[in-house]
C-alpha cells in the first residue's frame, strides 16, 4: 500500500509458528484486532484498520481467531515497510493514537431498530466504508467533519465518492441498488465499481448474507445524527 508516509506490506498472517501467527494466543490476537498492538507491546501502523475494530465482541474475536486457524501455514518473510524518517519511528504512533485513536461508535442506537442498527455496526466497524470514504488530515488521520463524504487521495491514486445521503440521492441511489451493488458490484447507471470498491464487493461484502447487505444499505442512506451538521 503506496501512501504519503511510504509504503505498507501486509504481513504473514497464516499459521506458520515462524512467519506467521502461529505461535500466537488468542489473547495477543485479541489485542491486535481491537488495540492496533502486537504481541511484543509494539503499536501497528493504522493502515492496519484496526481503529474500525475495537467494539469487536468476544463470539467475533474468537470466530476471526478460529477462521485463521484453518489457514495453511507459509514459510514467507513479509517485506519491511519501505518508512523514512520521521514516519519509521514507531514511538510515534503512540502519539498518533493518543491524537487521533477513536472508538468506533457501533453501538446500537436507541429508538432505531434492529436492521439499521446492524448497518451501523457494520459500516462503522467490520466493513470499515469510513476508511477510505472520509478525508484525511496531514497525519493520516479520518477527518471527522468529513464523514462519508469522499476521498480523492487514497493510496494509489484511487479515490472514493462521497456516500452521503444527499450525493447517493442525486446519483440515483436507493437501498435496493446499494444491497445490489455490494453484491454485484452493478451500479445504478449500469456500470460496475472498479478500483478499490471493486476489489471490496468481489473479497468481501459479496460474501455478506442477504440480511447484512441490506442492513448496510438502510444504514447508508438513513445514517440519521452520525453524520456531522453541515457549515
Amino acid at each position: 500500500m503506496a501512501t504519503p508516509f511510504g509504503t505498507f506490506y501486509s504481513p504473514n498472517l497464516t499459521t506458520d509458528p515462524e512467519n506467521g501467527i502461529g505461535r500466537w494466543s488468542i489473547e495477543d490476537f485479541a489485542m491486535a484486532v481491537r488495540q492496533g498492538v502486537s504481541p511484543e507491546g509494539e503499536p501497528y501502523y493504522p493502515s492496519f484498520t484496526y481503529p474500525f475494530y475495537g467494539d469487536f465482541s468476544d463470539q467475533d474475536i474468537a470466530d476471526l481467531w478460529a477462521a485463521f486457524q484453518t489457514v495453511p501455514p507459509v514459510a514467507e518473510v513479509p517485506p519491511d515497510h519501505e518508512v523514512g524518517f520521521p514516519f519509521n519511528m514507531r514511538w510515534g504512533l503512540k502519539l498518533w493514537r493518543a491524537a487521533f485513536l477513536r472508538d468506533p461508535e457501533t453501538e446500537s442506537v436507541e429508538g432505531r431498530d434492529d436492521v439499521w442498527n446492524r448497518g451501523r455496526e457494520l459500516a462503522r466497524g467490520a466493513a470499515h466504508c469510513g476508511a477510505c470514504h472520509t478525508g484525511r488530515n496531514i497525519a493520516g488521520a479520518r477527518l471527522e467533519t468529513a464523514f462519508y463524504a469522499g476521498n480523492d487521495d487514497l493510496p494509489g491514486g484511487d479515490h472514493a465518492p462521497s456516500i452521503q445521503i444527499e450525493h447517493l440521492v442525486e446519483q440515483g441511489w436507493t437501498v435496493d441498488s446499494i444491497v445490489y451493488a455490494l453484491e454485484t458490484g452493478i451500479t445504478p447507471s449500469g456500470d460496475v465499481f472498479g478500483g478499490g470498491m471493486g476489489e471490496v464487493v468481489q473479497y468481501g461484502t459479496s460474501f455478506l448474507t442477504p440480511e447484512d447487505r441490506l442492513a448496510i444499505a438502510t444504514y447508508i442512506m438513513d445514517p440519521g445524527d452520525d453524520l456531522p451538521d453541515p457549515e
